[in-house]
C-alpha cells in the first residue's frame, strides 16, 4: 500500500516539477507578441556602442554590423538601449568601458517617458553581472563597465509600474531589458503596437523583478538567428552581443 501511495505522489508530483522547470527556462520563446533575446553575461559577450573610434555616431545596426566586420567581429544581436537627443547622444547617463562620457540625469520634469518617475539605469559590471535599478538607486562605481539610463522602469521590486494602466489607448512598439532570476538578462522587443502594462506584464511573469524601458515607435532589433534583421534607423546607444570571427 505504502508503494502504491508513494507511487501516486510521484505521479502528481512529476507533471507539477516539469511545468515549474518548463516555465522558467522556456516561458519567455512562447510569446510570439515578442522578438526576444537572453544573454548569459558569464558564456556571451555583451557591449555598449555610441561613437565609432572615429568619434562619428553609429546610429543604426546595419552601421554597427559593419564597424564590427572591420574589427573581424561578428554582430550576433543587437537594440537600441535608450532614448536620445536631437544630435544622436544619450540621454542621461551613458558609461562605456568605464568611462562616464555622459552624466546621470537626476532632473524632475513633468514630461516624457524617460522622465516618467521611476526611472532608471541598466548597467553591467566587471564581474558579469547585469542590474537594472531605479535612478534614485544607482552609486556610480569603478567596476562598472557599461551603463545607460532611461525611463521609465517596467517593473519595481516585483511590481508593475503604478501609473501604468491595463486599458491604457497609448500602443506602440517597444523595446527593454529585465534580469531574470537566474540573473541572465532578457532583452524584448514587441512586434507590434503594445500598451507599457502589457508590456511590463511580460518582464514580470517570466520572473523578471526589475525591468527598464528603452524606446518605443523608434525601436530596431537584430537578431538573425530568429530571422529578424532591422538594420534601419537612427538612434543613440547600442546594446550588441559580438563573437570574434576566426
Amino acid at each position: 500500500m505504502k508503494k502504491i501511495l508513494l507511487l501516486l505522489f510521484c505521479l502528481i508530483l512529476f507533471p507539477i516539477c516539469i511545468n515549474s522547470l518548463y516555465s522558467q527556462t522556456n516561458q519567455d520563446s512562447e510569446d510570439p507578441r515578442f522578438i526576444i533575446h537572453t544573454v548569459d553575461l558569464k558564456q556571451q559577450n555583451l557591449r555598449f556602442y555610441w561613437k565609432s573610434n572615429d568619434g562619428v555616431n553609429i546610429g543604426n545596426h546595419e552601421k554597427l554590423k559593419k564597424y564590427l566586420e572591420n574589427k573581424s567581429q561578428k554582430l550576433i544581436f543587437a537594440t537600441n538601449g535608450g532614448m536620445y537627443m536631437k544630435d544622436g547622444s544619450p540621454q542621461g547617463l551613458f558609461i562605456e568601458n568605464g568611462i562616464v562620457k555622459i552624466p546621470l540625469d537626476t532632473l524632475k520634469k513633468d514630461y516624457g517617458n524617460f522622465y516618467l518617475e521611476p526611472n532608471g539605469v541598466f548597467y553591467v559590471t566587471k564581474d558579469n553581472k547585469g542590474v537594472v535599478c531605479k535612478t534614485e538607486n544607482f552609486k556610480l562605481s569603478k567596476n562598472i563597465v557599461y551603463a545607460t539610463q532611461s525611463g521609465p522602469m517596467l517593473v519595481i521590486d516585483n511590481k508593475i509600474h503604478p501609473v501604468f494602466k491595463k486599458d491604457s489607448k497609448h500602443l506602440h512598439i517597444r523595446n527593454g531589458i529585465g534580469i531574470l532570476s537566474n540573473g541572465d538578462l532578457l532583452f524584448a522587443m514587441s512586434k507590434g503596437l503594445i500598451t507599457l502594462y502589457d508590456f511590463a506584464e511580460f518582464f514580470k511573469n517570466n520572473g523578471c523583478k526589475n525591468a527598464l524601458y528603452f524606446d518605443g515607435f523608434v525601436s530596431r532589433t537584430y537578431l538573425p538567428s530568429k530571422n529578424w534583421k532591422q538594420l534601419d534607423g537612427n538612434f543613440g546607444v547600442i546594446i550588441a552581443e559580438i563573437e570574434e570571427m576566426n
